[in-house]
């Protein structure tokens, strides 16, 4: 919101000679977000006057029209005579007030003026357009003021061109201060002023005589006032002080009616919307649209509306998207637009109240967001609607020679005022700061809220403060108002024996032995879209498909949370790809959200958790049963080379192998070993998919999956050919744990190694033979490892050899061969007793 200095001083008294920076730190004291202090017109020097012209001459033979123009400046040039100046600009007529800027004058940005030859002629000044002049980035013509300005007279006093204006960065908790009104209350409050309100205006009561308006959705509009204003001049433009206002404020201005309601809109916050009455057809009307109407909104865009959408309705349907923008069909008509003989006589005013979650999502659904909406979406002052409507009115019968018709239409739906019960010393248990019972009523009471009791104080807040429905919100006002910087800094002290849990050790050492692997850490937001579950190709009933979807998600096209982490990372992994990147390894740790499995668990309702104490546990158990499962999973992708090529050899493309090995990684931090088996789980290719399965109370459970990602997933996502992913859940694996993690204990004593291939069935796994030669060799076996696997004729059909290296050690003594072979004897034999297997080669 940008405030003109000058525009703030209306309503509150500033002290004479107060600077932009200076209400700038006052205002930041308050809590407001003042970004930056625009100085206007700095560099500026006279003279600039008000200039007539009097004669113009065409110059030809140039590239482009060039007019030689004789201009009455009046005294302002010290001899009367008239200013020769030289002129690229069309817009302009014998007869027409102009801005001119005399030799020895400077413009914004160090543009000295002096005379000069310059197309064969000597030119004397210069005639301004609005963007020379700092006004604005218009640059299609000079300025063309009206007839009743005094020739010679001062122009930088009659343009406003120089100011301050404050930029505010308004947060969505403080809408009142997107208005003159608003920054003004603050700037009041910050001096210890008087607030010259500018709502305050004598209203007269609604009848029976207005515009017809039927409401038929009381809870998206619960106020809806409309004025009418008839005998408009057509030919009446928006004065400069208003023109310049608008363009302080950062708005274009269009047309004298449309400039009213954006002016209004800015001083009360209040937005209003003007319709040309010979436009309207019957009652004006608030409903919901229906699914699959239209609608050409003021843009010029036709826009196909939703069954949420609250619209202004007349006899023929639709005439605007309520509080976002009005119909292209209603449009006020400027006599000077090429398409229209003659302009609006006569208007309807609208000032209603909407309701801000109604307009936030329609403004989003649309991808529309205009000033009103933005207004809306943060809340309105609902009882200030009849005096935007009155001021509107006022300077339409001001400025364009209209006269008000004595009907006053009023629409409302009863509602109480809210009220407040807080302890008058909470703001001060609140901030650790003795403010007092005084100071507390006295702050509430500058921020408009009626304050009674004693030491509990009931306290009603004011219709533009929608923000203020807790004692915490009321405690935020005093000390915001007292002063952020008055708060004592003091560091909490913790109580002791509050390290990290064990699940943060294990999230922490996971990160850090991925990262230690070669993968690269991408964390995402946990947002994703329900179509990408099906592109993973998951089955109706799957467990990925019990999605939480948020009631007001920051995108349409992400409004659920992610069940699994592998969407994010394989976009993370494309949107790499698409940036040059070939060999990439990706990982991310973080919760995934399931929904709760009955009706009854999602029937438990939030609580509140206190700020001015710890929760207790049993106010965490609470917060935590309803809300949804939320395991700690991570999830590595793979795509490229694993091991590039070099000098130094072959390089190897990433494979399904390591992704289990990505797994066995992780269930190492935690002191597990992974039992991996072959499975069929979507998105991974049903013939390079394992499952990552512990021994949680002596039972395998499922913990994970890992492999390649089936081709059709490959291809809906876009990703390269034999990418490959794991996933694995972290609360489990800490399950499974044995506890604290042992430290290796150093042999001293020589490793005896012996190696034994065995023949089994193709459909016997690996790690059934591995866990019976494990088994066999009893407490020798330091460890077993699958060094080949071989298949061919010599073999038969449906038969397939594993190679293992047994390593062997004793923790007391060095192994003879005897004992070595009989350890290796008794593996191969609890081998062929448990999996069927055959000695290879016996």
């Amino acid at each position: 919101m940008r405030i003109p200095l000058s525009w703030l001083r209306e309503y509150v008294d500033l002290p004479a000679g107060e600077t932009g920076r200076a209400v700038q730190a006052k205002l930041i004291d308050a809590g407001l977000e003042v970004e930056t202090v625009e100085q206007l017109g700095a560099g500026l020097t006279g003279p600039l006057v008000v200039g007539k012209v009097l004669a113009i001459e065409v110059l030809d033979g140039f590239k482009k029209p060039i007019r030689y123009c004789q201009v009455d400046v009046g005294q302002a040039n010290g001899t009367g005579e008239p200013q020769n100046i030289i002129c690229g600009a069309s817009n302009f007529a014998v007869g027409d007030k102009v801005v001119v800027v005399l030799p020895g004058a400077e413009l914004p940005g160090g543009f000295k003026i002096s005379a000069r030859k310059t197309y064969g002629h000597v030119s004397e000044g210069m005639i301004c357009s609005a963007s020379e002049l700092g006004m604005s980035d218009d640059h299609d013509g000079i300025i063309v003021l009206p007839p009743e300005h005094e020739v010679g007279s001062d122009a930088i006093a009659l343009l406003e061109l120089v100011d301050e204006v404050l930029d505010i960065a308004v947060t969505p908790d403080r809408g009142y201060c997107l208005s003159l009104r608003g920054v003004a209350r603050e700037a009041a409050t910050a001096y210890g002023l008087p607030l010259r309100d500018p709502a305050l205006l004598d209203v007269p009561a609604p009848n029976g005589f207005g515009y017809p308006v039927s409401v038929a959705d009381p809870r998206g509009c619960n106020r809806f006032t409309a004025r009418t204003v008839v005998g408009l001049s057509p030919e009446a433009r928006s004065p400069i002080w208003l023109q310049r206002r608008l363009q302080k404020a950062g708005m274009r201005p269009i047309s004298l009616a449309v400039d009213v309601t954006n002016y209004v809109m800015l001083e009360l916050g209040q937005p209003l919307h003007a319709y040309d009455r010979s436009r309207v057809a019957g009652t004006i009307g608030v409903r919901r649209a229906e699914a699959g109407e239209k609608l050409t909104t003021l843009d010029g865009t036709q826009r196909v509306l939703d069954a949420e959408d609250l619209v202004i309705t007349d006899d023929s349907g639709p005439i605007g998207l309520a509080g976002v923008m009005g119909g292209a069909n209603t449009e006020i008509a400027d006599a000077s637009g090429p398409e229209t003989a003659a302009g609006t006589t006569d208007v309807v005013i609208e000032a209603a109240h909407f309701d801000a979650v109604s307009i936030a999502r329609t403004a989003r659904r649309h991808k529309l967001s205009s000033e009103a909406s933005r207004r809306f979406a943060r809340g309105v002052d609902p009882q200030a609607a009849s005096a935007a409507a009155q001021r509107a009115v006022d300077l339409l019968v001001l400025l364009a020679g209209g006269t008000a018709e004595a009907g006053v239409t009023e629409v409302t739906t009863p509602s109480g005022p809210r009220t407040i019960t807080m302890r008058a010393d909470h703001p001060d248990r609140v901030a650790g700061v003795d403010y007092g019972r005084e100071t507390v009523v006295r702050r509430l009471q500058e921020v408009g809220c009626d304050v009674y009791g004693q030491d509990e104080l009931v306290v009603t807040a004011p219709s533009w403060r929608p923000d203020l429905t807790d004692p915490n919100d009321l405690a935020e006002e005093v000390i915001r108002l007292e002063g952020y910087t008055n708060l004592p800094s003091k560091l909490p002290q913790p109580p002791a024996g509050r390290g990290l849990t064990e699940r943060q050790r294990l999230h922490r050492r996971v990160g850090r032995a991925l990262a230690g692997a070669g993968y690269t850490e991408a964390p995402n937001y946990p947002f994703i879209g329900v179509e990408v579950l099906d592109q993973f190709g998951l089955d109706a009933d799957d467990p990925r498909r019990a999605v939480v979807r948020l009631a007001n998600p920051l995108s349409d096209t992400e409004p659920v949370l992610r069940t699994t982490l592998l969407p994010g990372l394989l976009g993370a992994l494309r949107r790499n790809l698409g940036r040059g990147e070939q060999d990439i390894a990706l990982f991310e740790t973080g919760l995934v959200f399931r929904a709760v499995a009955s009706a009854e668990e999602t029937a438990v309702a939030a609580v509140r958790l206190p700020v001015d104490r710890r929760p207790t546990d049993a106010e965490l158990a609470a917060l935590n049963g309803a809300l949804p499962r939320q395991p700690r999973r991570v999830a590595v992708v793979l795509a490229g080379a694993r091991e590039r090529a070099g000098w130094w050899g072959e390089g190897r493309q990433a494979n399904w192998n390591d992704a289990v090995e990505a797994g066995r990684l992780i269930a190492a931090q935690a002191g597990v070993e992974l039992i991996v088996r072959q499975d069929q789980q979507a998105p991974w290719h049903p013939g390079r998919c394992a499952a990552l399965l512990a021994l949680v109370d002596g039972q395998e459970v499922l913990v994970g999956n890992a492999g390649e990602l089936h081709p059709r997933v490959i291809k809906a996502l876009g990703l390269p050919e034999r990418t490959c992913a794991m996933e694995i859940e972290l609360d489990r694996l800490e399950q499974a744990a044995p506890g604290v993690v042992q430290a290796p204990r150093v042999a001293t004593f020589p490793v005896a190694t012996r190696d034994v291939a065995l023949v089994v069935d193709a459909a016997v796994p690996a790690a059934d033979v591995e866990a019976a030669l494990t088994s066999g060799a009893g407490e020798l076996l330091e460890s077993v490892r699958l060094f080949d696997v071989f298949t061919g004729e010599q073999l038969g059909a449906g038969k397939k050899s594993l190679a293992y290296a047994l390593r062997l050690r004793a923790a007391d003594r060095t192994l003879t061969a005897d004992e070595a072979s009989a350890a290796r004897d008794a593996a191969v034999a609890a081998a062929v007793e448990r999996t069927g297997a055959a000695l290879r080669g016996a």
